[in-house]
């Protein structure tokens, strides 16, 4: 199931989790909230305003359980919201496409010295999957072009 990167929802806060959050953590968090929430459990003479409010959330539930519920798509979530993070948070020092990063064959990584001195390294089994990187010595950030 590829994970849709459309909604900027939380999906840890949806189900009152962490990131840290083991999967039987995470289980044990949504299947609470989807008791509490199911349609079946309304109340018969609740007002429909509410009603609607609370499938709606139930909906969310169960959106937040389909992604971080499966390791592969958890781990897409997780490495989008700290790319995410890292924009907000992190100096942009340059774009960079990865032809243009030294290659180390010993490593399997693309390394490229940073102005500190530090370097930016992507290894080769990341690269698919990561668009900023960090210098391993200062808080710039370079985000690899396509």
């Amino acid at each position: 199931m590829a994970f849709e990167r459309i909604t900027q929802k939380d999906w840890y806060k949806i189900l009152g989790a962490k990131p840290s959050d083991s999967l039987a953590e995470l289980k044990q968090k949504y299947q609470k909230l989807a008791l509490l929430y199911h349609p079946d459990k309304q109340k018969a003479d609740a007002p429909a305003g509410e009603v609607e409010e609370r499938v709606q959330r139930f909906i969310e539930i169960d959106q937040a359980w389909k992604i971080l519920g499966n390791e592969e798509t958890k781990k897409e979530y997780d490495l989008q919201q700290r790319e995410d993070n890292l924009s907000k948070e992190w100096p942009l020092h340059a774009q960079i496409y990865l032809e243009d990063m030294s290659w180390n064959e010993d490593e399997q990584c693309y390394t490229l010295s940073c102005r500190c001195g530090g370097n930016y390294t992507v290894f080769k089994s990341e690269t698919k999957d990561v668009s900023l990187v960090c210098c391993d010595t200062c808080s710039l950030v370079i985000e690899i072009l396509q």
